[in-house]
């Protein structure tokens, strides 16, 4: 998940500086900064690349502007037509920024920190596309996919290539480890799961193994519920993030067998703190550190949490001897 944001007092320092955010995610002084800043405040095992999953449809040529308190607004693509818009030559000379903030936190971060990289999967990045920014139904999206699914396979096989190539652009500046958020996964019924899920996460973790087979992949397909397995099965990953209302003693019994996991605690907890957060970060390293396990969040970080309730969680599961 990621670690900077408005959480930190430093981030909006950073942030104030510039005028869009998407200036921050191709600037490599400032993308270098704020990646690294939860690093000097907390110490963290390992750095995520600070960026966002829509620099992609952006490289493509999609128009992708951040409103100030709205959240992405991008130019929607409707149907076959409109993937007219989108040109697959250029695509890494646009995101060279994002590559040379790679080489640099390769750099600048000790040995002993891991340095991750990240992309959107393809079905969550083209619910953006078609929308024009986020639903909460996703009505228009699943429409296309259901009404012309060849069509929307298009969209879907362009996102896929180009975020494979930039994964594996990613690991040749220097990054460690990969992620892929799937945020919108658990909107789709089982089929639609395998095909738009399952299968391009598949061919991505593929073709960077093909490369990269040292490379630990890392799924996010939130909100899966029984489908991690088969996910995690079929996809290839070496580890999987759990979502919060993924239960603890089922994850530990059917999932950790297979791959690493990371997760899971809400934050809202976080942003609660107290004894509440204490007990809740025990019970995750309890159930879970018995095996492969990277302590995490259940989703992204609120922009209200105290930046003293991550340090108290530190010293919590680091008091538990892993973590």
């Amino acid at each position: 998940m990621r670690q900077a944001g408005r959480y930190l007092p430093e981030y909006r320092k950073v942030r104030r500086q510039v005028g869009g955010f998407l200036e921050l995610c191709y600037t490599p002084d400032l993308a270098v900064e704020v990646t690294l800043q939860p690093i000097h405040r907390y110490g963290f095992d390992a750095a995520i690349l600070f960026s966002d999953i829509l620099v992609v449809p952006d490289a493509l040529g999609q128009e992708v502007r951040f409103a100030e308190g709205e959240g992405p607004k991008l130019a929607p693509i409707r149907d076959v037509a409109g993937l007219a818009v989108l040109r697959e030559e250029g695509v890494h000379d646009h995101l060279a920024p994002v590559y040379e903030t790679v080489r640099r936190l390769s750099r600048e971060l000790p040995p002993e920190v891991t340095l991750i990289g990240f992309a959107g999967a393809p079905w969550t990045v083209a619910t953006y596309m078609v929308e024009g920014g986020s639903s909460r139904d996703f009505a228009t999206t699943r429409a296309w996919s259901l009404a012309d699914p060849e069509g929307f396979g298009r969209l879907i096989e362009i996102v896929t290539k180009a975020t494979a190539a930039y994964l594996c652009r990613q690991v040749e500046a220097g990054a460690e480890a990969l992620q892929l958020f799937d945020s919108w996964a658990g909107i789709l019924p089982e089929d639609a799961f395998e095909r738009w899920v399952i299968e391009p996460n598949s061919q991505i973790v593929s073709i960077v193994k093909q490369k990269y087979p040292q490379v630990p992949v890392i799924g996010f397909p939130r909100g899966a519920g029984v489908l991690y397995e088969r996910y995690i099965d079929k996809t290839g990953v070496n580890a999987v993030s759990l979502d919060t209302t993924v239960p603890l003693a089922w994850a530990a019994e059917r999932l950790q067998p297979k791959a690493t996991l990371q997760g899971n605690l809400d934050p809202q907890v976080l942003l609660a703190g107290g004894e509440a957060l204490e007990r809740r970060a025990r019970e995750i390293v309890t159930m879970l550190g018995n095996g492969p396990f990277i302590f995490n969040l259940g989703h992204g970080i609120i922009k209200e949490t105290p930046p003293e309730h991550v340090a108290r969680l530190l010293e919590v599961i680091r008091g538990n001897g892993r973590g």
